[in-house]
């Protein structure tokens, strides 16, 4: 299939279809005439990326997800665990968030961003 064809059944752009060619998530071959050719698996492909996007993974991890997916006896349990993998790291990243939060907190009304509320201001040193 073409790659305006394909994007239509993806929903997607045909300039998401080149960038996602470019960085090997799909591909396509050329025809005598120079024009992309995608198999019709492309598009089950095709949303499975965008599903992935969706739920949080970068084009970096589907990229590199993908070849485990593909080598997987069993594509449920491999994605499973990949979930569970993104699942730690949000967790990871919340309590960063949540640390990140109380900091900023303690810091409003001090006008000064080095020190936190209720800290006495440094003397200035007199010369």
């Amino acid at each position: 299939m073409r790659i305006g064809e394909l994007a239509a059944q993806a929903g997607i752009s045909t300039d998401t279809v080149r960038y996602y060619e470019k960085v090997g998530l799909v591909t396509g071959r050329r025809l005598p005439n120079g024009y992309r050719d995608f198999p019709a698996e492309a598009v089950a492909w095709l949303h499975y990326v965008r599903t992935a996007q969706a739920l949080g993974f970068s084009l970096a991890e589907i990229s590199r997800n993908c070849a485990k997916l593909r080598a997987a006896p069993d594509t449920a349990t491999a994605l499973s665990a990949l979930f569970q993998e993104k699942i730690a790291v949000i967790d990871a990243r919340m309590v960063q968030l949540a640390a990140l939060r109380a900091d900023l907190a303690a810091r409003v009304g001090t006008g000064c961003p080095l020190r936190t509320a209720g800290q006495a201001p440094e003397p200035t040193p007199r010369m």
